[in-house]
């Protein structure tokens, strides 16, 4: 189905626009827009499926077809578990990293991998040339006939454009370089941002095309621009990871079309972004056995259970102030549990430095972890190692008590099946079924117990 368009070009420049301009945009020329109609093809009712519904009068819940949402499998099964299955069409999601983490690369292997397998894709940078695309597709070994690159920052012509390709994603890299002729703003301010992103918002709804947006972010990690940039999208994603480490975490902070707190984990190659299948193996397979001040934590990631290593040192300190240094852990969660430490326990950490790291460039926020955080710092203020094959899970409280964590049979699985034989967990008090048969469970009630429990009883 068709329908009939204006666009006003000029004769000197060429330069497009959808409004009779007097003065051309381009050139600065007057009288030199002239007017064209042309024929442009509307989106496909297979394209509707993504598109809002509308309806002309209130509906009661029962009245309501709650059907599953098609989706459309992207090829890479770690983005499509934190999409929540695959892409929906008519979706608007929002991709936001640091710079050189790894965003192009990866929306770029997405791409391909979509217009391998399921259509057309257009591809639209606003900061690097088709060239410099072309080169880093060769360099990942990218082969996909129906990947169409533009290099634009018009909003129209982008508009454009994908109306008349009618492809299944649109990736826009970055909207903050997307501008609007007609706003007279440059690009990146609130007002560009929140126009163009409104436009684009439109598009998807109304065809049925998916749209992918990269943004910048800011130096405290947040996505550069008006917050109604993250109501606006249907998803936030965001790809975090150490910019000189291997790994690369993707996460989902918003989906409306499935569960939020999904992780998705890739390993940073000279070939590109490789998925980790397993990476609770790749985060311990550089772990030093029986070393003093190393813990096994298990923590969860949306739905999956990671096991990773918390490294902690105690140094005496030589200024009046010791120092907390986290790397990959809350600096709260850091100062509670040294107070912890000192108030129930009796360790003199008040003269000690204090430094605790995330094996991997991994940041965890999760309380389950903070049984293997204070473990590591007594370790090492011990200098005594705890047990090789050991996992720990539990949340202390400000009373030297260790509280349950949530979904612990799953944990103990993910922990049995990479070889741990014994898992430090809090007291249970009721019998479950569910808990994983061959593994040696040791309970404790507080901190104290905990380290009686596994370290040596004899201290310096």
């Amino acid at each position: 189905m068709t329908k009939t368009r204006s666009t006003y070009i000029c004769s000197n420049c060429g330069k497009r626009s959808p409004q009779p301009f007097k003065l051309c945009p381009g050139c600065r020329q007057f009288g030199t827009m002239q007017e064209h109609r042309e024929e442009v093809r509307r989106a496909s009712a297979r394209r509707n499926v993504g598109a809002v519904d509308r309806v002309t009068k209130p509906l009661t819940l029962a009245e309501i077809d709650a059907g599953q949402d098609a989706r459309i499998p992207v090829g890479i099964a770690e983005f499509s578990r934190v999409l929540g299955g695959g892409l929906v069409p008519g979706s608007l999601i929002l991709l936001g990293g640091e710079p050189g983490i790894g965003k192009s690369t990866l929306v770029l292997e997405l791409s391909a991998q979509l217009a391998g397998a399921n259509g057309r894709v257009l591809y639209v940078s606003g900061e690097e040339s088709a060239r410099q695309i072309k080169l880093r597709a060769d360099r990942l070994k990218l082969n996909a006939p129906d990947l169409y690159l533009l290099t634009e920052t018009d909003l129209d012509t982008i508009l454009d454009q994908a109306e008349r390709l009618d492809p299944l994603l649109v990736v826009i890299d970055s909207i903050q370089t997307t501008r609007d002729p007609k706003l007279e703003t440059a690009p990146g301010l609130i007002a560009q941002v929140r126009h163009c992103a409104t436009k684009l918002q439109e598009l998807a709804k109304s065809s049925g095309i998916s749209i992918l947006l990269i943004g910048h972010v800011t130096k405290d990690g947040n996505i550069a621009g008006p917050r109604i940039l993250e109501h606006i999208v249907d998803a936030v994603l965001t790809l975090e990871g150490d910019p000189f480490g291997q790994y690369r975490l993707l996460r989902s902070v918003k989906n409306r079309f499935g569960a939020t707190s999904e992780v998705g984990v890739f390993e940073m190659r000279g070939s590109g972004l490789a998925q980790v299948e397993n990476p609770s193996e790749a985060f311990l397979e550089e772990r030093l056995v029986n070393a003093a001040g190393s813990a096994i934590a298990i923590t969860m990631e949306g739905s999956r259970p990671l096991l990773i290593e918390l490294q902690a040192l105690t140094s005496p300190s030589a200024f009046g102030n010791p120092r907390r240094t986290p790397n990959g852990v809350d600096l709260n969660r850091l100062l509670l549990i040294s107070a912890v430490l000192s108030k129930r326990i009796g360790l003199k950490l008040w003269e000690q430095d204090i430094f605790v790291n995330v094996i991997g460039g991994l940041k965890i926020s999760e309380p389950a972890s903070d049984l293997a955080m204070a473990l590591a710092i007594a370790s090492s203020y011990y200098d005594r190692p705890l047990p090789a094959d050991l996992a720990i899970v539990g949340e202390v409280g400000l009373s030297g008590e260790i509280r349950r964590a949530g979904q612990l049979a799953a944990r103990l699985n993910e922990a049995r099946e990479i070889g741990f034989k014994r898992a430090l967990v809090p007291r249970l008090g009721r019998h479950t079924d569910d808990l994983p048969e061959g593994m040696q469970l040791i309970e404790a009630r507080s901190v104290a117990e905990a380290l009686r429990a596994v370290l040596s009883s004899e201290r310096d």
